[in-house]
Protein backbone atom coordinates (compact mmCIF):
# COMPACT_ATOMS: atom_id res chain seq x y z
CA UNK A 1 0.00 0.00 0.00
CA UNK A 2 1.12 3.55 -0.67
CA UNK A 3 1.22 6.31 1.93
CA UNK A 4 -2.20 7.78 1.03
CA UNK A 5 -3.99 4.43 1.24
CA UNK A 6 -2.33 3.71 4.57
CA UNK A 7 -3.45 7.08 5.93
CA UNK A 8 -7.04 6.59 4.75
CA UNK A 9 -7.26 3.16 6.36
CA UNK A 10 -5.85 4.57 9.60
CA UNK A 11 -8.48 7.33 9.58
CA UNK A 12 -11.19 4.73 8.96
CA UNK A 13 -9.96 2.66 11.92
CA UNK A 14 -10.12 5.73 14.17
CA UNK A 15 -13.71 6.28 13.02
CA UNK A 16 -14.58 2.66 13.88
CA UNK A 17 -13.06 3.00 17.36
CA UNK A 18 -15.10 6.15 18.05
CA UNK A 19 -18.24 4.50 16.69
CA UNK A 20 -17.78 1.51 19.00
CA UNK A 21 -17.29 3.72 22.05
CA UNK A 22 -20.33 5.91 21.37
CA UNK A 23 -22.42 2.97 20.12
CA UNK A 24 -22.14 1.09 23.43
CA UNK A 25 -24.37 3.73 25.02
CA UNK A 26 -26.26 4.80 21.89
CA UNK A 27 -27.66 1.40 20.87
CA UNK A 28 -29.59 0.66 24.12
CA UNK A 29 -30.70 4.30 24.33
CA UNK A 30 -32.02 4.14 20.76
CA UNK A 31 -33.92 0.95 21.54
CA UNK A 32 -35.31 2.65 24.63
CA UNK A 33 -36.34 5.60 22.43
CA UNK A 34 -38.30 3.28 20.15
CA UNK A 35 -39.85 0.90 22.70
CA UNK A 36 -40.52 3.02 25.77
CA UNK A 37 -40.99 6.49 24.30
CA UNK A 38 -42.59 5.40 21.03
CA UNK A 39 -40.34 7.66 18.94
CA UNK A 40 -42.10 10.62 20.50
CA UNK A 41 -38.90 12.39 21.60
CA UNK A 42 -36.25 13.91 19.40
CA UNK A 43 -33.63 11.20 18.82
CA UNK A 44 -30.81 13.71 19.18
CA UNK A 45 -31.58 13.86 22.90
CA UNK A 46 -30.38 10.26 23.14
CA UNK A 47 -27.48 10.95 20.79
CA UNK A 48 -26.26 13.74 23.04
CA UNK A 49 -26.71 11.55 26.11
CA UNK A 50 -24.61 8.77 24.53
CA UNK A 51 -21.88 11.22 23.55
CA UNK A 52 -21.91 12.70 27.06
CA UNK A 53 -21.45 9.23 28.54
CA UNK A 54 -18.57 8.53 26.16
CA UNK A 55 -16.90 11.84 26.97
CA UNK A 56 -17.37 11.29 30.70
CA UNK A 57 -15.81 7.85 30.33
CA UNK A 58 -12.72 9.46 28.82
CA UNK A 59 -12.32 11.89 31.71
CA UNK A 60 -14.14 14.94 30.32
CA UNK A 61 -15.96 17.08 32.90
CA UNK A 62 -19.66 17.78 32.30
CA UNK A 63 -21.32 20.91 33.66
CA UNK A 64 -24.96 20.21 34.57
CA UNK A 65 -27.77 22.73 35.11
CA UNK A 66 -30.90 20.84 36.05
CA UNK A 67 -34.37 22.25 35.42
CA UNK A 68 -36.04 23.68 38.52
CA UNK A 69 -38.62 20.89 38.85
CA UNK A 70 -36.01 18.16 38.51
CA UNK A 71 -33.62 19.71 41.03
CA UNK A 72 -36.48 20.16 43.51
CA UNK A 73 -37.50 16.50 43.19
CA UNK A 74 -33.98 15.28 43.95
CA UNK A 75 -33.88 16.90 47.37
CA UNK A 76 -30.11 17.39 47.26
CA UNK A 77 -28.52 20.57 48.52
CA UNK A 78 -26.98 22.49 45.64
CA UNK A 79 -28.92 20.65 42.92
CA UNK A 80 -30.55 23.92 41.84
CA UNK A 81 -27.11 25.38 40.99
CA UNK A 82 -24.77 24.34 38.16
CA UNK A 83 -22.58 21.43 39.24
CA UNK A 84 -19.90 19.27 37.68
CA UNK A 85 -19.85 15.58 36.86
CA UNK A 86 -16.22 14.48 36.75
CA UNK A 87 -16.28 10.80 37.75
CA UNK A 88 -14.82 8.98 34.74
CA UNK A 89 -16.42 5.70 33.69
CA UNK A 90 -13.06 4.03 33.21
CA UNK A 91 -14.48 1.13 31.21
CA UNK A 92 -14.78 3.45 28.19
CA UNK A 93 -11.22 4.70 28.63
CA UNK A 94 -9.95 1.12 29.00
CA UNK A 95 -11.77 0.12 25.80
CA UNK A 96 -10.25 3.09 23.95
CA UNK A 97 -6.76 2.10 25.10
CA UNK A 98 -7.23 -1.53 24.05
CA UNK A 99 -8.58 -0.55 20.63
CA UNK A 100 -5.73 1.95 20.35
CA UNK A 101 -3.24 -0.85 21.00
CA UNK A 102 -4.83 -2.77 18.13
CA UNK A 103 -4.55 0.29 15.90
CA UNK A 104 -0.89 0.73 16.85
CA UNK A 105 -0.10 -2.87 16.03
CA UNK A 106 -1.80 -2.55 12.65
CA UNK A 107 0.15 0.63 11.97
CA UNK A 108 3.43 -1.10 12.88
CA UNK A 109 2.69 -3.75 10.27
CA UNK A 110 2.62 -1.21 7.44
CA UNK A 111 5.50 0.38 5.57
CA UNK A 112 4.51 3.84 6.85
CA UNK A 113 3.97 3.06 10.51
CA UNK A 114 4.45 6.59 11.86
CA UNK A 115 2.17 8.05 9.19
CA UNK A 116 -0.57 5.51 10.00
CA UNK A 117 -0.29 6.09 13.75
CA UNK A 118 -0.22 9.88 13.39
CA UNK A 119 -3.22 10.00 11.03
CA UNK A 120 -5.20 7.66 13.32
CA UNK A 121 -4.58 9.87 16.36
CA UNK A 122 -5.27 13.09 14.42
CA UNK A 123 -8.52 11.68 12.99
CA UNK A 124 -9.57 10.56 16.45
CA UNK A 125 -8.96 14.07 17.76
CA UNK A 126 -11.04 15.64 14.98
CA UNK A 127 -13.89 13.21 15.65
CA UNK A 128 -13.67 13.92 19.40
CA UNK A 129 -13.94 17.65 18.64
CA UNK A 130 -17.01 17.13 16.45
CA UNK A 131 -18.68 14.99 19.11
CA UNK A 132 -17.89 17.47 21.84
CA UNK A 133 -19.47 20.38 20.01
CA UNK A 134 -22.50 18.27 19.02
CA UNK A 135 -23.26 17.21 22.61
CA UNK A 136 -23.72 20.57 24.32
CA UNK A 137 -27.19 21.50 25.56
CA UNK A 138 -28.66 23.89 28.08
CA UNK A 139 -28.73 21.05 30.62
CA UNK A 140 -25.35 19.34 30.05
CA UNK A 141 -22.26 21.04 28.62
CA UNK A 142 -18.95 19.21 28.11
CA UNK A 143 -15.70 21.07 28.77
CA UNK A 144 -14.63 21.84 25.18
CA UNK A 145 -10.84 21.68 25.59
CA UNK A 146 -11.02 18.49 27.63
CA UNK A 147 -13.43 16.99 25.10
CA UNK A 148 -10.86 17.43 22.34
CA UNK A 149 -7.69 16.53 24.23
CA UNK A 150 -8.51 13.85 26.79
CA UNK A 151 -10.17 11.23 24.52
CA UNK A 152 -7.38 11.79 22.00
CA UNK A 153 -4.68 11.32 24.66
CA UNK A 154 -6.34 8.12 25.90
CA UNK A 155 -6.46 6.68 22.38
CA UNK A 156 -2.92 7.91 21.58
CA UNK A 157 -1.62 6.10 24.68
CA UNK A 158 -2.97 2.82 23.34
CA UNK A 159 -1.58 3.51 19.86
CA UNK A 160 1.91 4.18 21.25
CA UNK A 161 1.77 1.00 23.37
CA UNK A 162 0.72 -1.06 20.37
CA UNK A 163 3.30 0.53 18.09
CA UNK A 164 6.16 0.06 20.55
CA UNK A 165 5.12 -3.49 21.44
CA UNK A 166 4.84 -4.58 17.80
CA UNK A 167 8.21 -3.05 16.93
CA UNK A 168 9.87 -4.80 19.86
CA UNK A 169 8.29 -8.16 19.01
CA UNK A 170 9.27 -7.91 15.36
CA UNK A 171 12.78 -6.79 16.25
CA UNK A 172 12.42 -3.62 14.20
CA UNK A 173 13.51 -0.18 15.30
CA UNK A 174 12.03 3.26 14.93
CA UNK A 175 13.41 5.62 12.29
CA UNK A 176 16.75 7.20 13.11
CA UNK A 177 15.23 10.66 13.48
CA UNK A 178 13.13 9.31 16.36
CA UNK A 179 15.55 6.76 17.80
CA UNK A 180 18.76 8.76 17.89
CA UNK A 181 17.67 11.62 20.20
CA UNK A 182 16.18 9.13 22.68
CA UNK A 183 19.27 6.91 22.57
CA UNK A 184 21.56 9.90 23.06
CA UNK A 185 19.68 11.06 26.12
CA UNK A 186 19.65 7.56 27.64
CA UNK A 187 23.39 7.16 27.00
CA UNK A 188 24.08 10.10 29.30
CA UNK A 189 22.72 8.14 32.25
CA UNK A 190 25.36 5.90 33.94
CA UNK A 191 24.89 2.24 33.07
CA UNK A 192 24.45 1.12 36.70
CA UNK A 193 21.83 3.79 37.39
CA UNK A 194 20.05 2.97 34.14
CA UNK A 195 19.90 -0.70 35.11
CA UNK A 196 18.66 0.18 38.59
CA UNK A 197 15.92 2.45 37.25
CA UNK A 198 14.82 -0.17 34.74
CA UNK A 199 14.62 -2.81 37.46
CA UNK A 200 12.61 -0.51 39.73
CA UNK A 201 10.25 0.39 36.90
CA UNK A 202 9.55 -3.24 36.04
CA UNK A 203 9.20 -4.27 39.68
CA UNK A 204 6.92 -1.35 40.65
CA UNK A 205 4.69 -1.96 37.64
CA UNK A 206 4.46 -5.67 38.49
CA UNK A 207 3.48 -4.81 42.08
CA UNK A 208 0.64 -2.55 40.91
CA UNK A 209 -0.51 -5.24 38.46
CA UNK A 210 -0.58 -7.77 41.31
CA UNK A 211 -2.56 -5.44 43.58
CA UNK A 212 -5.06 -4.80 40.80
CA UNK A 213 -5.53 -8.53 40.18
CA UNK A 214 -6.21 -9.18 43.87
CA UNK A 215 -8.58 -6.20 43.93
CA UNK A 216 -10.49 -7.48 40.90
CA UNK A 217 -10.92 -10.89 42.55
CA UNK A 218 -12.09 -9.20 45.77
CA UNK A 219 -14.68 -7.15 43.87
CA UNK A 220 -15.98 -10.26 42.11
CA UNK A 221 -16.26 -12.17 45.41
CA UNK A 222 -18.01 -9.22 47.10
CA UNK A 223 -20.57 -8.90 44.28
CA UNK A 224 -21.34 -12.62 44.41
CA UNK A 225 -21.61 -12.59 48.20
CA UNK A 226 -24.02 -9.62 48.14
CA UNK A 227 -25.86 -10.59 44.97
CA UNK A 228 -29.26 -10.58 46.67
CA UNK A 229 -28.72 -6.98 47.84
CA UNK A 230 -27.66 -5.90 44.35
CA UNK A 231 -30.77 -7.48 42.80
CA UNK A 232 -32.95 -5.83 45.44
CA UNK A 233 -31.56 -2.42 44.49
CA UNK A 234 -32.31 -3.15 40.84
CA UNK A 235 -35.93 -3.92 41.74
CA UNK A 236 -36.18 -0.76 43.84
CA UNK A 237 -35.16 1.43 40.89
CA UNK A 238 -37.90 -0.08 38.65
CA UNK A 239 -36.01 0.88 35.50
CA UNK A 240 -37.74 -1.63 33.24
CA UNK A 241 -36.03 -4.01 30.83
CA UNK A 242 -34.26 -1.51 28.58
CA UNK A 243 -33.58 0.87 31.45
CA UNK A 244 -32.05 -2.04 33.35
CA UNK A 245 -29.86 -2.91 30.35
CA UNK A 246 -28.67 0.69 30.05
CA UNK A 247 -28.01 0.78 33.80
CA UNK A 248 -26.06 -2.48 33.62
CA UNK A 249 -23.89 -1.18 30.77
CA UNK A 250 -23.13 1.94 32.80
CA UNK A 251 -22.16 -0.16 35.81
CA UNK A 252 -19.95 -2.44 33.70
CA UNK A 253 -18.14 0.69 32.54
CA UNK A 254 -17.82 1.67 36.20
CA UNK A 255 -16.26 -1.63 37.34
CA UNK A 256 -12.65 -0.50 36.64
CA UNK A 257 -13.28 2.40 39.03
CA UNK A 258 -14.48 -0.01 41.69
CA UNK A 259 -11.41 -2.22 41.19
CA UNK A 260 -9.14 0.81 41.71
CA UNK A 261 -11.19 1.70 44.79
CA UNK A 262 -10.67 -1.84 46.12
CA UNK A 263 -6.92 -1.37 45.61
CA UNK A 264 -7.16 1.88 47.60
CA UNK A 265 -9.00 -0.05 50.31
CA UNK A 266 -6.18 -2.62 50.52
CA UNK A 267 -3.58 0.13 50.72
CA UNK A 268 -5.43 1.68 53.66
CA UNK A 269 -7.08 5.05 52.87
CA UNK A 270 -10.21 3.49 51.41
CA UNK A 271 -12.72 5.65 49.58
CA UNK A 272 -15.27 8.37 50.22
CA UNK A 273 -18.79 8.04 48.83
CA UNK A 274 -19.77 11.62 49.41
CA UNK A 275 -19.07 13.92 52.32
CA UNK A 276 -19.26 12.02 55.60
CA UNK A 277 -19.25 8.56 54.01
CA UNK A 278 -16.16 6.36 54.06
CA UNK A 279 -15.20 2.77 53.32
CA UNK A 280 -11.85 1.56 54.70
CA UNK A 281 -10.29 -1.55 56.31
CA UNK A 282 -10.96 -0.03 59.73
CA UNK A 283 -14.70 0.23 59.11
CA UNK A 284 -17.48 1.54 56.90
CA UNK A 285 -19.51 4.65 57.65
CA UNK A 286 -22.34 5.14 55.19
CA UNK A 287 -25.35 7.38 55.11
CA UNK A 288 -27.25 7.78 51.88
CA UNK A 289 -25.10 6.85 48.87
CA UNK A 290 -25.62 7.10 45.09
CA UNK A 291 -28.30 4.65 44.05
CA UNK A 292 -26.22 2.29 41.94
CA UNK A 293 -27.05 -1.39 42.53
CA UNK A 294 -23.32 -2.13 42.34
CA UNK A 295 -22.85 -0.25 45.61
CA UNK A 296 -24.85 -2.99 47.30
CA UNK A 297 -21.60 -5.00 47.32
CA UNK A 298 -19.91 -2.53 49.67
CA UNK A 299 -18.84 -3.91 53.08
CA UNK A 300 -21.06 -2.99 56.00
CA UNK A 301 -20.03 -1.89 59.46
CA UNK A 302 -16.70 -2.74 61.05
CA UNK A 303 -14.84 -5.72 59.65
CA UNK A 304 -13.26 -7.70 62.46
CA UNK A 305 -10.25 -8.72 60.37
CA UNK A 306 -10.36 -5.88 57.88
CA UNK A 307 -6.89 -4.71 58.88
CA UNK A 308 -5.49 -7.91 57.31
CA UNK A 309 -6.23 -6.33 53.95
CA UNK A 310 -3.26 -4.04 54.56
CA UNK A 311 -0.98 -7.06 54.15
CA UNK A 312 -1.89 -7.39 50.44
CA UNK A 313 0.39 -4.63 49.05
CA UNK A 314 3.11 -5.56 51.56
CA UNK A 315 3.15 -9.25 50.59
CA UNK A 316 2.91 -8.53 46.87
CA UNK A 317 5.75 -6.00 47.11
CA UNK A 318 7.93 -8.49 49.00
CA UNK A 319 7.28 -11.41 46.62
CA UNK A 320 7.81 -9.34 43.48
CA UNK A 321 11.06 -7.95 44.89
CA UNK A 322 12.34 -11.45 45.64
CA UNK A 323 11.57 -12.57 42.09
CA UNK A 324 13.09 -9.41 40.62
CA UNK A 325 16.30 -9.81 42.64
CA UNK A 326 16.69 -13.43 41.53
CA UNK A 327 16.28 -12.43 37.88
CA UNK A 328 18.76 -9.55 38.33
CA UNK A 329 21.40 -11.84 39.87
CA UNK A 330 21.38 -13.97 36.73
CA UNK A 331 22.60 -11.11 34.54
CA UNK A 332 26.23 -10.63 33.65
CA UNK A 333 26.14 -7.01 34.88
CA UNK A 334 24.15 -7.76 38.02
CA UNK A 335 23.74 -5.05 40.63
CA UNK A 336 25.45 -5.71 43.95
CA UNK A 337 25.65 -4.08 47.35
CA UNK A 338 23.18 -3.77 50.19
CA UNK A 339 22.72 -0.03 49.73
CA UNK A 340 21.96 -0.43 46.03
CA UNK A 341 19.46 -3.20 46.69
CA UNK A 342 17.70 -1.15 49.36
CA UNK A 343 17.61 1.82 47.00
CA UNK A 344 16.15 -0.32 44.21
CA UNK A 345 13.43 -1.61 46.54
CA UNK A 346 12.61 1.93 47.64
CA UNK A 347 12.41 3.04 44.00
CA UNK A 348 10.02 0.16 43.32
CA UNK A 349 7.81 1.60 46.03
CA UNK A 350 7.99 5.06 44.46
CA UNK A 351 7.03 3.68 41.05
CA UNK A 352 4.13 1.70 42.55
CA UNK A 353 2.99 4.76 44.50
CA UNK A 354 3.02 6.98 41.42
CA UNK A 355 1.14 4.44 39.29
CA UNK A 356 -1.51 3.60 41.87
CA UNK A 357 -1.85 7.26 42.83
CA UNK A 358 -2.52 8.14 39.18
CA UNK A 359 -5.10 5.37 38.92
CA UNK A 360 -6.78 6.62 42.09
CA UNK A 361 -6.80 10.17 40.70
CA UNK A 362 -8.30 8.97 37.43
CA UNK A 363 -11.02 6.99 39.25
CA UNK A 364 -12.19 9.75 41.57
CA UNK A 365 -14.43 12.73 40.92
CA UNK A 366 -17.85 14.25 41.44
CA UNK A 367 -21.04 12.22 40.97
CA UNK A 368 -23.45 15.05 41.66
CA UNK A 369 -24.07 18.25 43.57
CA UNK A 370 -23.40 19.00 47.23
CA UNK A 371 -21.93 16.12 49.22
CA UNK A 372 -21.63 13.97 46.07
CA UNK A 373 -18.83 16.23 44.86
CA UNK A 374 -16.32 14.01 46.69
CA UNK A 375 -16.45 10.39 45.55
CA UNK A 376 -13.49 8.04 45.40
CA UNK A 377 -10.08 7.70 47.05
CA UNK A 378 -7.61 10.43 47.97
CA UNK A 379 -4.93 9.99 45.28
CA UNK A 380 -2.12 11.69 47.22
CA UNK A 381 -2.75 9.56 50.29
CA UNK A 382 -3.05 6.39 48.22
CA UNK A 383 0.20 7.13 46.40
CA UNK A 384 2.11 8.02 49.56
CA UNK A 385 1.00 4.95 51.54
CA UNK A 386 1.62 2.66 48.56
CA UNK A 387 5.15 4.02 48.21
CA UNK A 388 5.77 3.49 51.93
CA UNK A 389 4.28 0.00 52.24
CA UNK A 390 5.65 -1.37 48.98
CA UNK A 391 9.00 0.41 49.36
CA UNK A 392 9.75 -1.15 52.76
CA UNK A 393 8.55 -4.61 51.71
CA UNK A 394 10.40 -4.47 48.38
CA UNK A 395 13.63 -3.35 50.05
CA UNK A 396 13.49 -6.37 52.36
CA UNK A 397 12.56 -8.61 49.43
CA UNK A 398 15.57 -7.45 47.43
CA UNK A 399 17.87 -8.43 50.31
CA UNK A 400 16.19 -11.80 50.97
CA UNK A 401 16.07 -12.61 47.26
CA UNK A 402 19.80 -12.03 47.03
CA UNK A 403 20.49 -14.40 49.93
CA UNK A 404 18.30 -17.09 48.37
CA UNK A 405 20.00 -16.71 45.02
CA UNK A 406 23.47 -16.92 46.57
CA UNK A 407 22.56 -19.97 48.67
CA UNK A 408 21.16 -21.71 45.60
CA UNK A 409 24.29 -20.96 43.57
CA UNK A 410 26.63 -22.13 46.36
CA UNK A 411 24.63 -25.34 46.78
CA UNK A 412 24.86 -26.05 43.08
CA UNK A 413 28.63 -25.43 43.10
CA UNK A 414 29.09 -27.73 46.11
CA UNK A 415 27.09 -30.51 44.43
CA UNK A 416 29.11 -30.19 41.23
CA UNK A 417 32.37 -30.33 43.25
CA UNK A 418 31.31 -33.55 45.01
CA UNK A 419 30.51 -35.12 41.66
Amino acid sequence: MNRITTALLAALEALVVVAIGVGIALVPLTILWGTHYGLGIDWFVFWRAAVDVWLLGNGVDLTVQLPVDVSASLGLAGAELPFTLSIALLGFALLSVLLGVRTGRRAAGTEYSLTAAGVAVLSYGLLAALLTFSAGTAVVTPAPVQGILLPTLVFATGVLIGLAGANRTAGTVLPDRVRRPVANQLARIPAELRSQLGTALRGGTAVVAGIMVVSAVAVCVSVLANFATVIGLYETLQAGVMGGIALTIGQLAFIPNVVVWAASWFVGPGIALGTGNSVSPLGTTLGSVPGLPLFGALPNGTLEFGFLGLLVPVLIGFVVAVLVRQSVDKRANALHGTARMLGTGALMGVVAGILLGLLAWWSTGAMGPGRLAEVGPNPLLVGALTALEVGIAAALGMLVGGRRARSTDSGAEELSTKR
